[in-house]
């Protein structure tokens, strides 16, 4: 090999470590956290649909879904991923 194929292959290797510095590693970071978040939805907690719906949480379901109550008596189930943001969270039983 010559120094015009190590020095491409040295600055391809660096180009990669730029971009996953600064696009792959900060996107697994924020899916991680988001993961976290509705694994830790309950009972009570007001949340944010990606649809832009803010309702309180009525029920945890298996399968990954919620129901989520969005006015008086109004109750509809939603996928627990689309849920971006929990605005207030409930305090846990204790017991």
């Amino acid at each position: 090999m010559d120094s015009q194929t190590m020095s491409s292959f040295v600055m391809m290797g660096l180009i990669f470590a730029i971009m996953y510095f600064l696009l792959i590693r900060p996107q697994q970071k924020k899916m991680k956290e988001h993961k976290a978040m509705v694994e830790a939805l309950r009972r009570g907690d007001q949340v944010v649909t990606q649809g832009g719906l803010i309702g309180k949480v009525v029920k945890v379901k298996e399968n990954n879904e919620i129901d989520v109550e969005i006015a008086e008596g109004v109750k509809v189930r939603v996928v627990q991923s689309t849920i971006v943001q929990v605005m207030s969270k409930t305090e846990p039983a204790e017991g």
